[in-house]
């Protein structure tokens, strides 16, 4: 019998959870609590561009020098297959990587930034990813040096994968011997760092991360969620970041292949009630219109 790419067995897999698995949906004050934060919304139902954005809500794609502009080969908008409607399908991990501009989208500040991102991913990392890195969001402006936030899944060789939220600031306040990220122990790297997730093929899995006081020294935190839930903090470091904005952007599906859905961006760290209240919501952030 022919085995089916993984993209495609995605596809024909159911993508709800059983009415029983699901929370129960937020009171009308944390629904008008995440509206007045809400700064960005991209459903993916009509099309790639976002639907609400406080600046452009052009999803633009960046490619190898000379390659035409657009998604290329490996990347689609699949109208009915999403957690909520359509969603944006990697069918395989290619060279051209998607990306919103930041401002307006998370408006960056050089004193006491905060924010949060909320997504749904679809895959199952171990069977889907290659091995290495896999970034389906990245923060970035410039080569990474002054600033970098991310969530990733890393595998040395073909080991089993695990499931990071990282918020590097200038590399001088972190790393000043600039030791390579793999060599360092994982206590001395600012990240969340999860083996155990509930990701898979035939499910949907929320992940919200929150960053709350960046730019006022080493009382900056950070907080990745899974489905609601809180999976570990970076804190404790100086999360001082060297951008100027202006050119940030939020890149998605670096090294990716699955789904991706419902993506969200507020203007402050929403608090654990909020995130459980947004995971239940039973129509995604459409629903906060």
């Amino acid at each position: 019998m022919r085995r089916l790419p993984p993209a495609l067995l995605a596809l024909l897999l159911p993508a709800v959870a059983p009415a029983a698995e699901r929370p129960a949906a937020p009171d009308a004050a944390t629904r008008a609590a995440l509206r007045e934060a809400l700064t960005f919304h991209a459903s993916f139902d009509e099309g790639f561009d976002a639907d609400r954005s406080g600046g452009d809500r052009t999803l633009r794609f960046a490619g190898p020098r000379g390659a035409p502009p657009g998604p290329g080969e490996a990347i689609r908008r699949d109208a009915t297959g999403g957690r909520f409607g359509g969603a944006l399908r990697f069918l395989r991990p290619g060279p051209v990587r998607p990306y919103f501009t930041a401002p307006g989208m998370l408006d960056y500040r050089a004193q006491d930034w905060s924010g949060s991102v909320a997504l749904w991913l679809q895959v199952s990392p171990d069977a889907d990813l290659p091995p290495g890195y896999c970034d389906p969001v990245q923060i970035l402006q410039g080569d990474g040096s002054q600033g970098f936030i991310f969530l990733e899944w890393w595998s040395e060789g073909r080991g089993p994968k695990v499931f990071r939220y990282g918020l590097r600031p200038i590399r001088e306040r972190w790393n000043p011997e600039d030791t390579p990220w793999e060599k360092l122990p994982v206590a001395r790297r600012p990240m969340v760092q999860v083996t155990e997730t509930p990701f898979a093929r035939d499910r949907w899995t929320q992940v919200v991360f929150t960053f709350d006081r960046l730019n006022a020294g080493r009382a900056g935190r950070g907080v990745m969620y899974l489905d609601g839930e809180a999976r570990g903090e970076v804190a404790g470091w100086d999360l001082t970041f060297g951008w100027d904005g202006r050119e940030l952007k939020v890149y998605l599906g670096a090294g990716y292949a699955g789904g991706l859905d419902d993506l969200a961006a507020f203007r402050r760290a929403l608090t654990p009630l909020e995130v459980r209240a947004l995971h239940a919501l039973p129509g995604g952030v459409a629903d906060l219109n």
